[in-house]
């Protein structure tokens, strides 16, 4: 039974408790009492009652639109409380139990819960939106992977797989241009960015889920579009691509997401556009794309070495799986740039015309298929389906056409031995074509 505020000090744990078991412990009672605060914002009367148990809340899938404990809303309205003669302690976390142990009870909270928390008091708000909660993580390796999508232009959805939460970020502003041109997007550390093109230049779009808002006026040295990307922690590289002039290019950039730079990185062995990035054994690939003067797909890889700093090309590393059919197939400007993801340091593509997912061996350099893609993994020669690596797990996005709408569908597979099994994570009414998607660990 709860009985209110003071359950979080005038407990004690049995001395027998192992020290796993504490965490546990003193991790609920933060996420009990921000789920109070919430409860008695919105003016719901409070009953003693038991507490919900963990695995029926976790086994309930919740699909409502701007939940309150996925965005810091319930932060903005704490400050007004506060402002207006709020008496709670607005100068400390849980001082019964001391600032570390309420830090590393926030560390093992779901971030889903981070808006929540941050309502109770303007030290826990300010510790949340510094980003200090998210390095400690990292560093302890306690990582949450979100989706992020766009199946409208300018709205972007988040999904939180483990619990099975939508999230609905505040909308883009942007002109009209921006909207229609081509759009990269990528998460990097705790931003999803958003690359396109505005009347005179190139744009970049910011969202923060640490203040869960957009902001525009970042710039690469040099501007482009049509790049191969890919995240690791909080860095993030950039390569290839099409500058304002429509020059293919060989340069590549990295991003650092905790200082908000970017460092011009040597040039790769083969200019290239339209082109996929990812991160694999702590190197960044580049895989396929447009080359100059060439209006055929590029066959050849090329991979970064991080701390030699020098490129490397890898021979028919993407060469195309049906030769027989790509006399009829779309010509190579049409064709999406190669779905690739890669799960525990494994290569996998989504080879979209034949609806299968291929495996790729490191050692002889070969594409071996391992199984099929889910039945409404539907594109336009690849154009409108994801498929990313989230965490542990290949996720595959997309639904059939319909007129007026459609359904969007998230399912996953654990890459294993075996054929994929894949699993209906969730599906929802929705535009049915993906425009972008990125996926966030932190």
């Amino acid at each position: 039974m709860l009985e209110g505020r003071s359950y979080l000090v005038s407990r004690e744990l049995p001395n027998s408790c192992e020290h796993e078991s504490k965490w546990i412990y003193n991790t609920f009672c933060v996420i009990e009492l921000s789920n109070i605060t919430r409860r008695l914002d919105d003016g719901e009367e409070i009953s003693l009652r038991k507490s919900s148990k963990p695995s029926d809340v976790l086994e309930r899938e919740e699909t409502m639109q701007g939940l309150h404990d996925l965005s810091l809303s319930q932060a903005d309205q704490s400050d007004r409380q506060h402002h207006n003669g709020d008496q709670s302690d607005s100068s400390s976390l849980i001082h019964q139990i001391g600032p570390d142990i309420s830090i590393n009870c926030l560390l093992r909270c779901s971030r889903s819960d981070y808006g929540s928390i941050a309502s109770l008091n303007r030290s826990f708000r300010s510790l949340i939106r510094s980003g200090e909660l998210y390095r400690l993580r990292r560093q302890m390796g306690i990582i949450e992977h979100w989706v992020y999508f766009s199946c409208n232009l300018l709205e972007w959805e988040a999904f939180d797989p483990s619990r099975r939460r939508w999230m609905r970020l505040p909308r883009m502003t942007s002109n009209d241009c921006f909207m229609c041109s081509d759009k990269e997007s990528l998460a990097v550390g705790t931003e999803l960015l958003v690359f396109g093109k505005e009347i005179m230049s190139h744009v970049i779009y910011r969202y923060s889920i640490l203040t869960n808002s957009w902001s525009s006026g970042m710039e690469m040295n040099t501007p482009r579009c049509l790049f191969g990307s890919a995240s690791l922690g909080e860095i993030a590289i950039i390569a290839g691509g099409c500058d304002p002039q429509g020059n293919i290019l060989s340069s590549a950039e990295l991003y650092n997401s905790e200082t908000g730079t970017w460092e011009t990185l040597p040039n790769m062995n083969k200019p290239r556009k339209m082109c996929s990035g990812v991160f694999m054994d702590g190197k960044f690939y580049v895989i396929g794309g447009i080359g100059v003067g060439n209006s055929n797909l590029l066959t050849c890889g090329e991979v970064y070495d991080l701390e030699r700093r020098t490129w490397h090309e890898i021979p028919n590393m993407f060469p195309p799986w049906n030769i027989e059919a790509a006399v009829i197939e779309a010509p190579a400007f049409a064709k999406a740039p190669p779905l690739v993801a890669v799960v525990k340091d494994e290569l996998y593509a989504a080879y979209y015309a034949e609806k299968e997912v291929k495996k790729y061996d490191k050692e002889r350099n070969l594409w071996i298929t391992v199984g099929r893609l889910p039945e409404q993994a539907v594109s336009m020669n690849g154009w409108g389906l994801a498929f990313r690596a989230c965490g542990d797990r290949l996720i595959v996005i997309g639904g059939p056409r319909a007129l007026g709408g459609g359904i969007i569908e998230l399912n996953c597979w654990v890459p294993d031995e075996g054929p994929p099994q894949w699993n209906l994570l969730a599906k929802k009414r929705s535009g049915s074509f993906v425009y972008n998607c990125a996926v966030m660990g932190c």
